[in-house]
């Protein structure tokens, strides 16, 4: 099976040796995203709600990187470092999807890079 590595310069360079997705079949993996402006390398995090806008604007930029939306992703994690965020992180996180909900979990992790609170990853379908 071949693979294929898909960067976008509309998104956060990877901050470790990992490429922002790989398409391997007709199945796309993406990397962790976090809360980072890909424009000015600061972090968007003023709030919960903001970060985690700016965690789906990141997936949303390399999904379209690869020719797919939010409609192709089939899975999903979410990394949170403290579960009392997960209310205010699933409203924002609902917003891109229009009912055919991939499969997820969430998780509470001790520490997510750059002391953020919400990490997501994501599997789409292409």
């Amino acid at each position: 099976m071949n693979k294929e590595i898909i960067n976008s310069n509309q998104a956060p360079a990877p901050i470790g040796p990992y490429n922002q997705a790989v398409k391997a079949g007709n199945l796309l993996f993406l990397s962790g995203q976090v809360c980072m402006d890909p424009g000015t390398g600061e972090l968007k995090n003023s709030s919960v709600a903001e970060e985690t806008a700016q965690v789906m604007k990141n997936l949303d930029t390399v999904l379209k990187a690869a020719g797919a939306t939010f409609a192709n992703v089939v899975k999903t994690t979410i990394f949170l470092t403290d579960m009392s965020l997960f209310a205010k992180v699933n409203e924002e996180y609902g917003k891109h999807f229009q009912g055919d909900y991939p499969a997820r979990e969430t998780v509470a992790v001790k520490a997510l890079p750059r002391s953020v609170n919400v990490e997501i990853s994501m599997i789409a379908s292409v």
